[in-house]
């Protein structure tokens, strides 16, 4: 009966809950945990007997058992776990939005960069409009002047206008006036800065057919069409041959195909598959080898797949539930190719609009983009993918990928084109940086004066030290300067010709030990592989014109809805052709001013490229910086050799001094302790009462002087002996 009333109620799960719980509860005959029941039905009494109130008629109540406020306890709990759901929802939603967020705040970040450079660019582009209209006009009137002038001289000299005379040599071919104004091209319109059309496309070079309408001939794949006849070089036809066909699909297996032409006269002129396939068992082939992908088990284990196939309704139930994959890529390929989607975290749908949309919204980074370059399906895929078109649900992901991006008209080059697009400022700053670092150390070179007066110290001690043919030189090659530290001088093997050079320039030429300050770019410019660049550089240029090929073919095609390669490309191609032109132009300007610099210290400009140029200047300023270095430390330890002289000096003059008041103070003591011998002697014989005390000092002089002479008369009576 409980269970008809509860059966549809959602108090029927709370009630076989309880039930399950009293089979848990400990049930003895004759034990004493009937306690618990009895709790059991205590609580099960006050939740039917109480009151609205919490009274209990009953007998037996149970103390502090209000069941309506654990019944609300209970009802806030759950109302707790229902709010605690809906913070977990806002707060996944909050998240969500944040990165959202931040999405939009990169997305107008890139835009506002963007913006700038443009503007920046246009105006850029409106300063020199302006300075070419003004340097046109200028040329107008002075071309102008310069007819007028030649009209005034030959009517001056009765020449007719008909045949006008040769200008003097240097000077301007002068023309009529009616000539001059119709050769003149007119004045350039105001440039438009709302919108900016691209460049038109380059023709294309003389002798080649027009690439045909919807195929560029920059971005095509390169496949060479078949031959349609089947005849060898010798002329006789090749037997056609009547291969079996698999009963469903299988792998490719990726071969590099003969052509017709050169099977006459190999082995494979004498071979003869067909033989074979007598003998090969394609049944099992296919099975190994076909392009549904079936699990392990099926190949490793066949009777495993049998027993399950024998077994219970339910696993057949859920074998045939199990949808084949069919997978016609290379497997290794297929393998990479779905671990970059699943970097990417996007559906195929969602790459296919960014690239529709040229990333608009920077879904796509920049090394990803060149990872999707790496899966381009190519023809042979999309020969394969197009044959099993009809069973799409049934294609792997890789497969599946690569055959939406193959219906996406001109995907390589859409693609070559937007990485092209992301990587073009982190090219052009790369590039620009080495340009202006061979320009400016170029001007700094010519113009330096204290490397020029080196440069004649240099020279003056060269002619001085050499004579013969070596000598009487008017100038030196630059590479001679690293020379200059293997010169030692005889006298100290330390000191080297650089060091001369050093010290000389502190007493007559200080301005030339500060050199540095005015070559600041070498280190810079010495890094610099001008062929690596202007390979760099005109591979942006040809990267700038497959771009322009793409656009026009794009203009040429009907677009769908949502194609935004032509406003975005067009507006980039405006701006990054300006900005290439600046780069092209800073770039011939460095190459001029290097030229002008070789020939400013005689060195032959094809023969040296600038990283070897600007490297013999940079070596030998750190060599400078070095033998400056060796100057100063060779002083500090002389200075120090000489305050160590001047310390021992001090102290052996000290040392002199004390052992001098030593021998003073030894022999004052010895003329005291005399005194007081004969001061003794002569108390004893009682002198010292009748004679004066001064009388006694000259006895004790007198006596001194006689023990001296008598030594000195024993020294000279013993070497007589």
């Amino acid at each position: 009966m409980i269970k008809k009333r509860l059966k549809h109620t959602d108090a029927y799960p709370y009630l076989l809950s309880v039930l399950q719980h009293c089979l848990q509860m400990p049930y003895k005959r004759n034990g004493g945990h009937f306690q618990q029941w009895q709790l059991l039905d205590r609580i099960l009494q006050q939740i039917v007997l109480q009151d609205e109130k919490g009274d209990d008629p009953d007998i037996a109540p149970l103390d502090n058992f209000n069941v309506k406020n654990i019944i609300k306890m209970l009802v806030n709990e759950n109302e707790v776990k229902q709010w605690r759901d809906q913070a977990e929802k806002f707060r996944k939603e909050h998240a969500e939005l944040l990165s959202r967020l931040e999405k939009k705040e990169r997305e107008c970040e890139i835009k506002t960069q963007e913006k700038d450079e443009m503007m920046k660019t246009l105006n850029k582009m409106k300063d020199k409009l302006q300075k070419e209209s003004l340097e046109l006009r200028q040329t107008r009137d002075q071309m102008t002047d310069l007819v007028a002038q030649f009209n005034e001289f030959s009517q001056g000299g009765g020449i007719s206008s008909q045949a006008p005379s040769l200008p003097p040599p240097g000077g301007p071919l002068a023309l009529p006036s009616s000539l001059m104004m119709e050769c003149l091209p007119p004045l350039p319109p105001p440039l438009p800065f709302s919108s900016c059309p691209p460049p038109p496309a380059p023709p294309p070079p003389p002798g080649e057919p027009p690439p045909p309408p919807g195929a560029p001939p920059f971005f095509s794949l390169g496949m060479m069409p078949l031959p349609t006849t089947t005849f060898c070089s010798s002329g006789t036809s090749l037997r056609k041959k009547s291969i079996p066909q698999p009963s469903h699909p299988l792998k490719s297996f990726n071969w590099a195909k003969l052509s017709e032409e050169k099977i006459h006269g190999t082995i494979w002129h004498e071979i003869d598959d067909l033989k074979a396939f007598r003998v090969l068992d394609l049944e099992d082939f296919e099975k190994m080898f076909s392009a549904y992908q079936r699990h392990q088990d099926l190949l490793t284990n066949p009777s495993s797949c049998k027993q399950k196939e024998m077994g219970s309704t339910e696993d057949l139930y859920l074998s045939t539930r199990k949808v084949k994959e069919l997978s016609v890529i290379d497997g290794r390929r297929a393998q990479n190719c779905v671990i970059l989607l699943s970097k990417l975290k996007l559906s195929n749908d969602e790459i296919k609009w960014a690239i529709l949309k040229m990333d608009e919204q920077e879904d796509l980074a920049k090394d990803m983009l060149e990872q999707l370059l790496k899966f381009v399906p190519e023809k042979s895929d999309i020969d394969l993918l197009e044959e099993h078109k009809h069973e799409i649900d049934r294609m792997a992901r890789a497969d599946r990928f690569l055959y939406e991006m193959s219906r996406i008209d001109h995907y390589q080059q859409r693609l070559q084109a937007l990485f092209f697009k992301k990587k073009f400022p982190e090219r052009l700053a790369e590039c620009k940086p080495k340009v202006e670092a061979i320009l400016l150390a170029s001007k700094e070179l010519t113009r330096s004066k204290r490397l020029k007066q080196l440069l004649e110290v240099v020279l003056a001690f060269g002619n001085y030290m050499n004579k013969g043919q070596r000598g009487s030189a008017y100038g030196f090659k630059v590479s001679s300067l690293n020379k200059i530290a293997d010169t030692k001088s005889s006298i100290d093997r330390n000191i080297t010709l650089l060091h001369y050079l050093i010290m000389i320039f502190e007493k007559n030429y200080t301005d030339i030990l500060d050199m540095q300050s005015e070559l600041q770019h070498l280190p810079e410019a010495a890094k610099v592989n001008l062929m690596e660049l202007e390979k760099e550089v005109n591979n942006i240029k040809t990267g700038l014109k497959a771009v322009e090929v793409e656009l026009d073919y794009q203009k040429r095609r009907m677009r769908e809805a949502g194609d935004r390669f032509v406003p975005v490309m067009s507006d980039f191609i405006t701006v990054a052709s300006f900005s290439f032109s600046e780069l092209e132009e800073l770039l011939n300007e460095a190459r001029d001013k290097y030229a002008k610099a070789l020939k400013h210290f005689g060195e032959n400009e094809g023969k040296m490229q600038p990283d070897e140029f600007f490297g013999i200047f940079d070596t030998f300023l750190q060599s400078f910086t070095e033998a400056k270095q060796d100057l100063e430390n060779m002083r500090k330890k002389k200075e120090e050799e000489e305050r160590r002289a001047r310390m021992e000096a001090m102290l052996k003059e000290q040392r002199e001094k004390e052992r001098r008041q030593k021998k003073a103070k030894a022999g004052n003591i010895s003329e005291e302790s005399g005194e007081f011998d004969d001061l003794v002697s002569a108390l004893r014989s009682g002198e010292v009462f009748d004679k004066d005390l001064s009388k006694l000092k000259r006895n004790r002089k007198r006596s001194g002087n006689q023990g001296l002479e008598t030594s000195r008369e024993r020294a000279v009576t013993k070497l007589n002996y």
